[in-house]
């Protein structure tokens, strides 16, 4: 009885994906069954706000970040998790000999880190993890060794303190994608379990894979290459500006031949940029041909480009459903948010770190 009373307090960490056309929030608990959504946000960015995955607008960023703090103060949520990606962002396996603390391996991996970061030490922030003995070579530890540019990590810092949330962690988008794959394993049937599996989020500019095999993130990969590339043929084609395209996209306002003209053309060079970021995961090992793929992104509301995906590149694709299993605040509309799921997939899993 009195252990329960003397249990720490969980605390409440928002999951922000900061994109370049809007600010995504989602903030989970746990439940008897798994995980609740207690709630979830999306706000648009004013274009500019952010260009190659950087922060050029601190207080315009902040400020949509405030909105996001307003929506979930019932929580009482103040802490927060965001992401980087780009080039600024270095990942790379090494092998270390094995040591008896993180003390001894920090001080190899500063030596290493020199020769393996092409960027000053004093410029970039370090990370690492400890995967697991050496397949060649007991003596040795395979570690994963995460660098980014200083100055993406303080951006995303500050952004978030502008909008009055604690910048508690900042994780890199292809791991925080991967981590949502517990979340949308039901949605594999039983030949596709433990096979590898791509979760790829595509974005207003980057897409994201994340290749996942018996739950462990294997293989993560970005190119630039998103949605905008759909809005600026509609500008082209059809002499709107970028505000009337985005308008005609959401409402189906757009002429009736569109599909030929500009959708068909973007679905085809989507799946071209998909099937090559797959051949970089397959080639290291002819074993590894990944048996579905996961789709996530705000592509996702475009009807039928899953079926589109699958049919050029003969993988099996849909649309992620990380909610479905989810119980869901009372006040939440569990249609709704699950008909938009796919879109939160990537503040789905920096919420997850919460519980990691």
């Amino acid at each position: 009885m009195f252990s329960a009373l003397l249990k720490p307090k969980a605390t409440k960490m928002i999951g922000v994906d900061i994109g370049s056309s809007s600010v995504k929030a989602v903030l989970l608990s746990k439940s008897n069954n798994g995980y609740k959504v207690e709630n979830v946000a999306h706000f648009p960015l004013k274009r500019g706000f952010v260009v190659d995955n950087a922060i050029t607008d601190l207080q315009g960023v902040g400020e949509v970040i405030k909105k996001v703090k307003k929506k979930f103060s019932k929580s009482g949520a103040d802490q927060a998790a965001a992401a980087v990606s780009g080039s600024g962002v270095i990942i790379k396996t090494i092998y270390m000999n094995a040591v008896r603390n993180d003390e001894e391996l920090e001080s190899q991996i500063e030596i290493e880190a020199e020769n393996l970061i092409p960027y000053p030490l004093d410029e970039v922030s370090i990370d690492f993890e400890v995967l697991r003995e050496n397949a060649v070579n007991s003596e040795k530890v395979d570690v994963l060794l995460v660098a980014a540019r200083s100055e993406l990590v303080q951006a995303r810092s500050q952004a978030l303190e502008i909008g009055k949330l604690q910048a508690k962690i900042i994780d890199v988008e292809g791991y925080a994608l991967g981590r949502t794959f517990e979340l949308i394993e039901h949605q594999l049937s039983e030949p596709e379990q433990g096979q590898s599996i791509a979760l790829i989020d595509v974005g207003a500019s980057m897409l994201t894979i994340a290749v996942v095999k018996n739950g462990q993130t294997v293989f993560i990969k970005e190119q630039a290459f998103g949605g905008e590339q759909y809005t600026q043929s509609i500008v082209a084609y059809y002499g709107m500006d970028n505000y009337e395209a985005e308008q005609a996209k959401l409402n189906g306002e757009l002429p009736r031949n569109y599909v030929f003209e500009v959708l068909a053309p973007f679905q085809t060079a989507l799946a071209q940029q998909i099937k090559r970021m797959i051949q970089m995961y397959t080639s290291a090992d002819d074993n590894n041909q990944v048996m579905k793929i996961i789709l996530s992104g705000g592509c996702t509301n475009i009807e039928g480009i899953d079926v589109a995906i699958s049919e050029e590149i003969n993988i099996s694709c849909v649309l992620a459903q990380p909610f479905l299993h989810c119980e869901v605040r009372k006040s939440m509309d569990f249609d709704a948010l699950n008909k938009e799921g796919a879109q939160y997939m990537m503040a789905t899993g920096l919420a997850l770190r919460n519980f990691k």
